[in-house]
């Protein structure tokens, strides 16, 4: 079976870190850059263990003429729409495009929009950050899901991404893990942001540890009438988890709001907040941090 030629869409850490496992998993792996960049070619470094790997890279932008059937979106939730109509002109019909992006509800806008692109969805926690453009630390190795909602075998590109990343899985509820995923993030994130903390200090001052409580029972709620129950049920630990877990971290929410950049908080708490009014669900907390993280961030 030929492999599949990946073109990635967000060259930033965890797009530089997939491109790499990519490219070294045999798959041809090409960056997609902005229009205006004229490198044919770019060195992706990634830095773990004390160790440091360097691959050259091909780069394409939009004005170029290249067929794109497999590719990889790892933009900002908010760049999604527009960085992938910015290739649209380049895309396969059925090309499989893979969500790896925080939030939900994209990949039915991205449907609506593009009937014919064959959507998957996925979720990790690799942990990653820039140091310098398409130079990142690996700083912590971690899990990936991806799969389509009711789909139980893998199609046969999955296979590559199992030597792409160490612990990739095919997950036919990914539904449910993006839910896990957003429900922590509509906890942790906006939090820190407004208060400029550390993961940490959401469980070592009282005042925030009382916040996240109250967080956690309106994500709850919401949780359980969307069909999450066991999510629902372990909530409370599973956030208690994560804050333990990535103490030291400063949350990309709280990195956004510091540097004046937009946040994804209408893909994490504002998905939320409509799931909840869908169901006739007040979520009084929910909505004045998103409110605050509009009034920070713009």
């Amino acid at each position: 079976m030929t492999e599949p030629h990946w073109h990635v869409l967000g060259a930033g850490a965890i797009g530089s870190l997939f491109a790499q496992g990519l490219h070294r998993s045999g798959s041809a792996t090409t960056l997609i850059m902005r229009r205006g960049t004229q490198a044919r070619s770019l060195a992706v470094v990634v830095e773990r263990d004390a160790q440091r790997c360097e691959d050259r890279l091909p780069v394409i932008t939009p004005d170029d003429s290249a067929l794109i059937s497999h590719l990889l979106v790892t933009t900002k939730a908010y760049d999604v729409q527009s960085a992938v109509a910015g290739v649209a002109h380049l895309l396969a019909d059925h090309c499989v495009v893979v969500l790896l992006v925080n939030g939900m509800g994209l990949s039915a806008q991205l449907g609506e929009a593009w009937p014919n692109l064959n959507i998957y969805c996925g979720t990790t926690t690799e942990g990653a950050y820039n140091i310098a453009a398409q130079h990142i630390c690996h700083a912590g190795r971690g899990e990936t899901r991806i799969g389509r909602e009711g789909q139980s075998e893998p199609p046969a590109w999955f296979k590559h991404w199992t030597r792409a990343t160490s612990n990739c899985v095919w997950d036919s509820a990914i539904n449910a893990a993006l839910w896990s995923k957003l429900a922590v993030n509509c906890i942790i994130n906006p939090l820190t942001a407004i208060h400029g903390c550390r993961n940490g200090e959401l469980a070592r001052r009282s005042e925030l540890a009382a916040q996240v409580d109250i967080l956690c029972d309106e994500v709850t709620a919401i949780s359980r009438a969307a069909g999450f129950a066991d999510i629902a049920d372990q909530l409370k630990t599973t956030v208690s988890a994560v804050i333990a877990g990535t103490a030291d971290n400063r949350s990309s929410m709280l990195q956004d709001v510091a540097a004046g950049r937009h946040t994804e908080i209408d893909y994490i708490t504002g998905y939320l907040l409509q799931v909840a009014e869908q169901h006739g669900i007040q979520a009084p907390h929910n909505k004045s941090l998103l409110e605050r993280i509009h009034n920070r961030a713009q």
